[in-house]
């Protein structure tokens, strides 16, 4: 007689105590917002449309919906819905929403996770930052002091060189030096990007709460773009940094209807030269935009590497109850 081989790896990852200790702090975080005024909402999982990002991949499935068959994909943010809401009239908002990354799978990621994320009209990327620091504390009361850091700065400091003037062959030169790679196709913000998570994050937010500002304007995803002090066109967005690990990414978001299509369009480009799947660009998020969203500042924060840092843990999975691997 043969036994069924059962699974052993049934029993969730995080302890019960720790999951208890998630939900305090689920709770904390709804508290500031309620006391703030800021109101919470919830969006799809499911959406006609995906990431066009080209550093993201999206999740797709096939549905019977009231059209028939349709291709749906698993959003990796729940930001065009929010935006949407946001046109509609919806003020500030905020939503705790199940995201989905493909690939995403290790000590600081899953492909299923939480993402914290919150808008707030007429306010400036200053005050974005100023309020993401005050949640961060509320969390990690010992994250220490918050400095501003410049992109350009960083570079300059670890690696001697400008990330926006260094010829590209130069780039190419170091970065596969750092990475152990042949980087003679890669172009400009791949470098960047490289040296970035390989030489300069792992020191970042190691006494402190680290702000990086002003990204190359190539990298402004959904932000507006302006010229900086010393007149080059810089990305209005931020990253916070703790422990190394990168927790938010904030933007001063773009609400130009036409340059968010031109935008879909260049990223779908991306994707297709560099041989990946071009991904249904969000029609609807444009005519919200043409409606007319109004000004102001939005933030994505990784909730669980937060709930990580908070609890002392050394992975996503030791605060997660069932992470890819065990789901």
């Amino acid at each position: 007689m043969t036994t069924t081989p059962w699974p052993d790896d049934w029993q969730p990852s995080a302890t019960i105590e720790t999951l208890r200790q998630r939900a305090r702090l689920l709770a904390a975080v709804r508290a500031f917002f309620a006391a703030r005024g800021v109101l919470e909402v919830e969006t799809p999982v499911l959406g006609h449309a995906g990431s066009t990002d080209p550093h993201l991949d999206s999740l797709s499935l096939s549905a019977t919906t009231p059209a028939g068959r349709e291709t749906l994909w698993l959003q990796t943010s729940p930001e065009f819905h929010m935006k949407r809401l946001l046109a509609a009239g919806s003020g500030p908002i905020f939503q705790l929403a199940r995201s989905f990354r493909d690939g995403e799978v290790g000590r600081r990621h899953n492909i299923e996770f939480t993402m914290l994320e919150w808008y707030r009209p007429g306010f400036s990327l200053v005050a974005m930052i100023d309020e993401c620091e005050v949640l961060i504390r509320a969390l990690v009361p010992a994250a220490g002091p918050a400095r501003r850091r410049r992109y350009r700065e960083l570079f300059r400091e670890a690696l001697a060189l400008d990330p926006f003037t260094t010829p590209l062959a130069e780039l190419q030169r170091v970065a596969g030096k750092h990475g152990g790679l042949d980087m003679r196709d890669s172009d400009r913000d791949g470098c960047l990007d490289l040296l970035m998570s390989l030489v300069i994050e792992p020191t970042l937010g190691r006494d402190g709460i680290d702000v990086v500002v002003d990204y190359p304007a190539s990298q402004a995803a959904l932000a507006r773009k302006r010229i900086d002090e010393a007149g080059t066109e810089v990305a209005s967005r931020f990253e916070i940094y703790l422990q190394g690990i990168e927790l938010a990414n904030g933007y001063d978001e773009l609400t130009d209807a036409q340059e968010q299509a031109a935008r879909f369009a260049a990223d779908n480009a991306v994707r297709t030269a560099a041989g990946k799947p071009s991904v249904a660009a969000d029609k609807r998020l444009v005519a919200a935009l043409e409606s007319g969203m109004p000004a102001g500042s939005g933030v994505a924060l990784g909730i669980d590497r937060l709930i990580q840092l908070a609890l002392g843990k050394e992975s996503l999975a030791e605060v997660m109850a069932f992470p890819t691997p065990r789901c």
